[in-house]
């Protein structure tokens, strides 16, 4: 419009098309067209400067008239089927815009070419896919979800790779956020997740938004979803609101989706080569890469999601609760004959003191711990344990004899070594040549505390020197010290290791016989 508008002041003022030409780098052609079309207007130029930008473009506009583009019946057959074409290449299976181009073309020989039927397509695919730009307000929502990928760590005990869902929420208006990887996906661990994350930011934001995932909706509708009871319950301690997006439309939580591709690059992808051997290892490299992802700036921009949260966001959060809401359980159970109990939720087993055999107890349980009631006393309390099939025992619940076999169960070749040692240097020559003999060391531990209650049972003394027989033979066993102790043969005295000799006899022929 600018230079329609130097157009006009140098018509006003006379000047030669070629010299308006020269200033404002039109054409000539074009200016005779202007021109034209202002004097058809009936006002002066004049006039015409006073006339607002939107008036002029109306007055003067280039466009040819003609027929509508849209007039192509071919377009507007085409039109007419756009719905069905969206929908057969989002929803089904191995459909093309080849396969529909040949399906169309079938039916309509004189319709549109390949080219202009994939152009058209595209265009309304574009237009189908526009995305809305929203504002977010401070401490106003908090976006939850599970990565789709999971991260793992190694159970020590067993070797076992143990895979874990990852949990993320993260506050839109500043997109700080929170990162966790889980046991499991039940509502319990979602709801401590919930509150380490709370825990995390300071604060209490004035709703939180997710899926429609089992473990948030109880009944899913686009207009008023019915939310899980532990869910609200979780909700009205913290003063929260729940919200969840409508079925099977993930941009209405597009905040928590892109901090999901952010978690995969900037937690994921750091953390690939390394060997965790606990969930709390991996969660506390978790949070450190998660640290230094919100310490880096925004592209663009000179400040970071941390210094965002803390200036702007973190102001306007609900304050914390006094405690943390816990979610607790309650069963019953009869004590197994291996003073076990069993929680069927994770299929874990745990201890109870061994004089409550066949007693009924109740079990009261949390995401953390695990307490066992007998006649409302509580008898036994452990850490929670996730692990299928596995057992948390404590010894002092063992009975006396199966305390000494976990004892036992437990010592190493350092161990019986000592002992020997303290028994006599015979002693601790023969305890290392039975290690030595066995294929794997493992097997000699039996031998060795045979050999260490034959100390209890013969003495000490008895012992070294039934070692000290025993180490001129040739087989080093429990079994050979025990045969020397038992046929007293330790109490015998030390056999000269001088040459024997042939008595002389008649009868015995000397070197000389064989004289020729």
């Amino acid at each position: 419009m600018h230079k329609l508008r130097q157009i006009l002041i140098f018509l006003e003022r006379g000047v030669s098309i070629r010299n308006i030409e020269k200033q404002v780098k039109i054409s000539r052609k074009t200016i005779g067209l202007y021109q034209q079309k202002l004097l058809r207007t009936g006002l002066s130029f004049q006039e015409l400067l006073l006339v607002k930008d939107q008036d002029l473009e109306r007055l003067v506009s280039l466009k040819k008239v003609g027929p509508p583009e849209d007039a192509d019946p071919r377009k507007a057959h085409f039109y007419s089927q756009i719905d069905y074409f969206t929908y057969e290449l989002k929803h089904r299976t191995g459909v093309t815009r080849l396969v529909l181009w040949e399906e169309y073309i079938k039916e309509n020989p004189d319709g549109l070419q390949y080219s202009r039927f994939c152009k058209l397509l595209q265009d309304q695919l574009k237009i189908a896919q526009a995305t809305m730009h929203f504002e977010h307000h401070p401490a106003k929502m908090m976006q939850v979800d599970f990565a789709g990928d999971l991260l793992y760590y190694v159970d020590p005990s067993s070797g076992e790779l143990i895979a874990c869902p990852v949990f993320v929420a993260v506050l839109p208006f500043s997109g700080y956020g929170y990162v966790e990887a889980l046991p499991n996906m039940k509502l319990a661990q979602v709801v401590k997740a919930l509150n380490n994350a709370l825990a995390y930011f300071g604060g209490v934001p004035l709703g939180v938004k997710s899926d429609n995932m089992k473990q948030w909706v109880s009944r899913s509708s686009r207009y008023e979803p019915a939310f899980t009871d532990m869910l609200e319950q979780w909700a009205n301690h913290n003063h929260i609101a729940l919200y969840a997006a409508r079925p099977h439309k993930p941009k209405d939580k597009a905040a928590v989706e892109n901090f999901v591709k952010i978690t995969y690059r900037r937690v994921y992808a750091q953390l690939r080569n390394d060997t965790f051997h606990s969930l709390a290892a991996l969660n506390a490299a978790i949070k450190e890469k998660l640290a230094l992802h919100h310490q880096m700036n925004f592209q663009k921009k000179a400040f970071s999601r941390l210094e965002l949260f803390i200036e702007q966001e973190a102001p306007h959060l609900q304050s914390l609760p006094e405690s943390p809401y816990r979610v607790r359980h309650y069963t019953k159970a009869k004590v197994q004959k291996n003073y076990h109990v069993v929680i069927g939720e994770d299929w874990h087993f745990y201890s109870v003191p061994f004089r409550y055999i066949g007693k009924e107890v109740r079990i009261a349980y949390c995401e953390d711990t695990v307490e066992v009631y007998h006649d409302n006393q509580r008898i036994a309390l452990h850490s929670r344990n996730y692990r299928s099939h596995g057992y948390t025992t404590l010894k002092e619940h063992m009975p006396q004899a199966h305390r000494v076999v976990s004892k036992q169960q437990g010592w190493d070749p350092e161990y019986y070594l000592r002992k020997a040692s303290e028994n006599g240097p015979c002693t601790y020559e023969l305890f290392k040549k039975v290690m030595d003999s066995k294929l794997i060391i493992d097997q000699s531990y039996t031998s060795c505390l045979g050999l260490l209650r034959l100390i209890k049972s013969y003495g000490a003394i008895r012992v070294e020197n039934a070692c000290k027989r025993a180490l001129t033979g040739y087989k080093f066993s429990y079994t050979a010290v025990k045969n020397i102790l038992d046929h007293n043969m330790d109490r015998l005295e030390d056999i000269d290791s001088k040459e024997y000799r042939i008595p002389d006899h008649p009868n015995v022929r000397g070197a000389s016989a064989y004289q020729e």
